[in-house]
């Protein structure tokens, strides 16, 4: 006899963000590089206009309270600090973020049997999923998956993840983990386009228990959605000096005009809008573009702009912050995560509020 796979639920949602609020600085700084004038104003509106009012950072003030590029701060050296020790960065604080969300599940996570970290700004090896087995007292034996350098929409991609194996082990208890510093990976640049990237993008970690006990959101199904010669208009580099965003200016306008296809449409909502869109926080001018293309309310989205006003874009975990927001704000009814990240890709996975 063949058994229907079971219905899988997310049971709890949390976040975690550090303390140090970093957006202003950053944007003092960053004018500071900006020579020519014209650009120094454009990136003045720009931030301005960014929907963005805080960024948090894992790097601690300096001893006078300034920020990471102020004197004695982590970047205030007479070259950039290199890759090896950004990643030491990302060693010490990554766990810790990530231990920080795990602790706001209010369950008891020793009984996971699977772990599924997302993270694409930092390498290590034990990875981040084996040290957080081991800080977590996990068993020795719990199954163990590390999606890396996916971007913004491993987060989606994590909690697709979490739901085949669900779907897959009906016992199965999935601990999915979202932790990025992407602060770590400040760029020497006078070039406005490098410096409206960095603007997004802040620190974050958010964790998600996936089992197939009732839970308060249901988890659907997905759907991965590449669009055609965009390879170069989100990159992610490796340099000797860090990572090295690439965000082109094209990126809203390709997001909206495949949002406006029919086949794009019915792909990701069938014959419905759903009532409850999670849409990453990418930028303000990528939901003004989701906006636009779906026709949709402007209150449609407010959860998405609030994460990204209050914490900016924090890759892969952002989405799970716009989730547990909708979840905290009461939302019920049907509903669809989506985001956005290299490629130029979307990823997508249902979602019903209330299950």
């Amino acid at each position: 006899m063949t058994h229907a796979p079971p219905q899988v639920s997310i049971g709890a949602i949390a976040c975690a963000r550090p303390d140090h609020d970093i957006h202003h600085a950053f944007i003092n700084w960053a004018v500071d590089q900006v020579s020519d004038p014209r650009e120094r104003r454009l990136f003045e509106r720009m931030a301005a206009r960014s929907g963005i009012d805080h960024r948090w950072s894992v790097l601690p003030p300096t001893v006078r309270g300034g920020s990471p590029v102020d004197v004695g701060g982590f970047y205030a050296l007479p070259s950039p600090p290199p890759a090896s020790v950004r990643m030491h960065a990302y060693a010490a604080h990554a766990p810790e973020l990530a231990l920080a969300a795990i602790e706001k599940l209010d369950i008891d996570v020793r009984s996971a049997t699977h772990i599924v970290v997302a993270s694409c700004t930092g390498f290590i090896a034990p990875g981040i999923d084996q040290i957080l087995a081991r800080k977590l007292g996990l068993a020795a034996s719990v199954e163990r998956l590390l999606i890396g350098f996916m971007g913004c929409y491993a987060g989606v991609t994590a909690l697709r993840t979490a739901r085949h194996i669900v779907r897959s082990e009906p016992r199965a208890k999935v601990l999915v983990v979202c932790v990025e510093l992407s602060t770590l990976h400040l760029e020497q640049t006078g070039a406005i386009e490098p410096l409206l990237a960095m603007l997004q993008f802040s620190d974050g970690a958010a964790a998600a228990w996936v089992s197939a006990d009732d839970g308060p959101i249901m988890l659907g199904d997905g759907l991965s959605l590449a669009l055609p010669q965009s390879e170069d208009l989100i990159r992610w580099d490796i340099t000797e000096a860090g990572f090295v965003m690439r965000l082109s200016g094209e990126v809203p306008h390709r997001i909206e005009a495949a949002l406006s296809e029919d086949a794009a449409r019915n792909a990701l909502f069938g014959s419905a809008m759903p009532a409850n869109l999670a849409v990453h926080a990418g930028g303000r001018s990528i939901l003004d573009a989701v906006e636009r293309a779906l026709e949709l309310d402007p209150a449609a989205l407010e959860s998405s702009r609030a994460i990204l006003c209050e914490s900016g874009n924090m890759s892969s975990a952002t989405v799970l912050f716009v989730i547990e927001r909708m979840l905290r704000n009461g939302a019920t009814g049907p509903g669809l995560a989506l985001a956005f990240g290299p490629g130029l890709a979307a990823e997508a996975i249902g979602l019903d509020f209330g299950a």
